[in-house]
């Protein structure tokens, strides 16, 4: 008996869903393959034992099962906050240094934030406590605090703004005034409160301070290209 149009499209869809599936499966076996080459190869990697414990629901339930341990190797925990350097589609910075580097990553970063944004109240840092609490309850310390922003306040368009227009202002080039006012005044003011924001954190929270990184952008080339080769991302 023939099958129906409708049946058709269903072994179609669950035949693509399972190619999906196995395509994404083998670019996991390949970065599991470079992270377990990279802490075959680290001079001191951290084992993490767990434990897992079903616990009953009641007096009367049967008791708990028996618990299950597992082992885990890391190059250590990073803490990341921060704009699409750290959350960008297919690969980013964090992607790396987990696959390539074996780090364990908590990450609040957002793709597009502002720095301002990012230290606002209602900014990534309160989803960057959260990250540090995950850490803390495995019962370890973040090796360090990355953080990137900055780029983002000017590379979309709001980069325009910082370059003299020539039908109003016959000087070619930058606007000396607007660049000292958004990058030395205001994006400077936002650095300072989101390092001394995230050091009152640690401190606060886990009783010291650890290393913050943080990166330059090189020399980007103003010509409009985005992602892939696109213009719908400014970005990496």
């Amino acid at each position: 008996m023939p099958s129906s149009p409708g049946n058709n499209d269903q072994a179609s869809i669950q035949q693509a869903a399972d190619q999906h599936a196995e395509e994404i499966l083998a670019r996991r076996r390949e970065s599991r393959a470079r992270r377990a080459a990279a802490l075959t190869a680290h001079p001191r990697p951290l084992s993490i034992k767990t434990e897992l414990t079903q616990v009953p629901l009641d007096a009367a339930a049967s008791s708990a099962s028996a618990p299950v341990s597992t082992t885990a190797q890391t190059a250590g925990y990073l803490l990341a906050v921060g704009d699409s350097w750290f959350d960008y589609p297919i690969h980013d910075i964090l992607t790396r240094l987990d696959d390539n580097y074996g780090y364990n990553i908590e990450s609040s970063a957002h793709k597009g934030d502002p720095i301002e944004t990012m230290v606002s109240q209602v900014g990534q840092l309160d989803k960057f406590a959260r990250c540090m609490d995950k850490i803390v309850a495995l019962g370890a310390t973040p090796k360090a605090i990355l953080v990137s922003g900055g780029g983002d306040d000017i590379a979309g368009k709001e980069f325009g703004m910082l370059i003299n227009n020539i039908d109003l202002i016959p000087i070619p080039g930058w606007n000396d005034q607007v660049i000292s006012g958004v990058v030395d005044t205001r994006i400077a003011a936002a650095y300072r409160l989101m390092i001394v924001s995230v050091n009152s954190l640690c401190q606060k929270n886990l009783g010291r301070t650890f290393a913050i990184l943080v990166h330059g952008y090189d020399y980007p080339v103003p010509d409009g290209r985005g992602f892939l080769g696109g213009g719908l991302l400014p970005g990496p």
